[in-house]
């Protein structure tokens, strides 16, 4: 492949962006491009686990105190350096010395404890929060310069792999959420956000640990797959963490691997008729998934009956995937209009565009499946803002029934990141409440590691699926398109966090 247009092939705005960078010609042919699916709303690092913020932020701009292995599970140092259980409610957590945030300000105990209560700061509804410590109340105590105390109100026995989700921002942005100039600890500083077009870093040279190759990188935004994975193969992108089935169709550029993500439909238990658990039942009864895998969908992906990954320990196999069964469904909402159930009631399926590779079409889909049984069904498609104000409470208390899409990715090694977010009567994204998965989910949380805390999070999920909450779908195969000039495996991470340290050149 040849690269001599716009300084070695990069595109015409990344060689003005070269012009902020050292080095010239040589720099700008290790900028690396990243062409993304969906543009962020937001570039707070206290969002960074949801995937349109994490693949530009986490681990590049913005650190954790503990790295989580997406394979083994495993957590290893990062800005912490160790930490050891004082009693059961608090955990002493060793700080890594000689770490700069990228506008001079020092990692210290003090920054640590101010960009943990920064994300955990209940004014501010930032998804690290919600998602990973929402049940969790905990205060952070200075012990000296490089140590802070870390207490909670009940026993978190995985609290160092909790922490591998904390994102430590510097103690110069501003209190609350919202800041749109992102500052971490992290290889690669912020250099602008321009909305429509693109997101910038650059290396930064006082970076703690090992320099990396690339000397920046550019994130753009294109929605169609087609037109990202011809953008890597023309050289005008180097990386598509991104495509659909139909696009990986050259071996020597594309990567195929089981990611994290798990794909639902998520039920409205609390408006009518999505109240009766026999329209819920129907709603899975109505699904040929069979007819959407090696179609829409890879023929690698698998039949979810959990929220996690058959990967994570608690992961419940015995729970049985719903059969298709279309008369079934018939019956039940029959049943279900008989017994005075306003099952014609017209349900909203409301989908987000780009949430994955075909989510129109995988909607189109089933929202055809839906109506064949009889559901009076609406589909409507909107961008992720709108999404994730409809999907995050607090939800408008004058809504109808609404089906969901979701996409929930847990690559962090327990059930604890899903389960309460998702399903508690707390849950910052829960349409549901049980008290039998609430006492569940509390048992699994404060119980050690290992067998028992395994066979309980098994004991809530199987509650979960017998409340049929979900339409349940698929745990999904990813693929991604990585331009020949670059030594650069895409993984099970690279779904929610594109590590560009990690980016080698050929």
């Amino acid at each position: 492949m040849k690269w001599t247009r716009a300084l070695l092939g990069l595109p015409i705005a990344a060689s003005a962006f070269a012009l902020m960078v050292s080095g010239g010609a040589e720099a700008a042919g290790k900028i690396v491009t990243v062409v993304l699916s969906e543009e962020p709303d937001v570039i707070d690092p206290c969002e960074a686990t949801r995937s349109n913020v994490g693949r530009i932020v986490k681990q590049n701009i913005t650190e954790t105190l503990t790295f989580i292995d997406p394979k083994t599970a495993k957590i290893s140092p990062k800005l912490a350096i160790g930490w050891k259980q004082m009693n059961d409610l608090t955990w002493r957590i060793s700080l890594r010395k000689g770490v700069k945030f990228h506008d001079g300000a020092d990692f210290n105990a003090a920054s640590a404890k101010k960009a943990i209560e920064r994300t955990l700061n209940p004014k501010s509804d930032c998804e690290i929060r919600l998602k990973m410590f929402g049940n969790v109340k905990m205060s952070v105590k200075v012990v000296d310069d490089y140590t802070i105390d870390i207490s909670t109100e009940k026993t978190q026995p995985i609290l160092p792999t909790m922490l591998g989700t904390m994102t430590i921002t510097g103690p110069n942005m501003q209190p609350l959420k919202g800041d749109r100039q992102p500052v971490g600890t992290g290889p690669y500083k912020f250099i602008k956000w321009v909305p429509g077009q693109e997101v910038l870093t650059a290396r930064f040279d006082g970076y703690w640990g090992a320099q990396p190759e690339a000397v920046g990188a550019r994130y753009i935004f294109r929605k169609e797959s087609a037109v990202r994975a011809a953008m890597v193969k023309a050289g005008e992108a180097d990386i598509a963490p991104n495509i659909a089935l139909q696009d990986a169709t050259d071996k020597k550029m594309d990567f195929g691997y089981f990611n994290s993500e798990t794909t639902r439909l998520r039920i409205d238990t609390s408006r009518a008729p999505l109240d009766d658990i026999r329209v819920r039942k129907a709603m899975n009864y109505a699904i040929d998934r069979s007819a959407l895998i090696g179609s829409i969908f890879s023929e690698d992906v698998v039949n979810m009956t959990n929220i996690v990954v058959p990967s994570i320990p608690g992961h419940n196999p015995a729970l049985k995937v719903w059969p298709y069964d279309p008369a079934m469904a018939k019956k039940l909402l029959a049943e279900a209009k008989a017994a005075g159930v306003k099952v014609d009631t017209e349900i909203v399926m409301l989908g987000r565009l780009g949430i994955y590779p075909n989510a129109t079409e995988a909607m189109e889909a089933m929202h055809a499946m839906l109506s064949e049984v009889g559901f009076n069904v609406k589909l409507k498609m909107v961008e992720v803002s709108q999404w994730v104000d409809i999907f995050t409470k607090p939800f408008a208390e004058d809504r109808g029934p609404v089906l969901q899409q979701g996409q929930h990715d847990n690559n962090n090694g327990d059930p604890v990141f899903s389960v309460f977010f998702k399903y508690a009567c707390d849950g910052p994204q829960s349409t549901t409440c049980d008290k039998q998965v609430d006492d569940g989910i509390a048992k699994a949380s404060a119980t050690a590691a290992g067998p028992a805390r395994s066979k309980a999070w098994q004991d809530v999920f199987a509650r979960i699926h017998e409340l049929a909450v979900d339409v349940q779908m698929f745990h999904m195969i990813g693929y991604s398109r990585v331009n020949p000039r670059l030594n650069f495996t895409p993984s099970i991470s690279t779904n929610s966090e594109v590590h560009i340290a990690e980016v080698k050149f050929n």
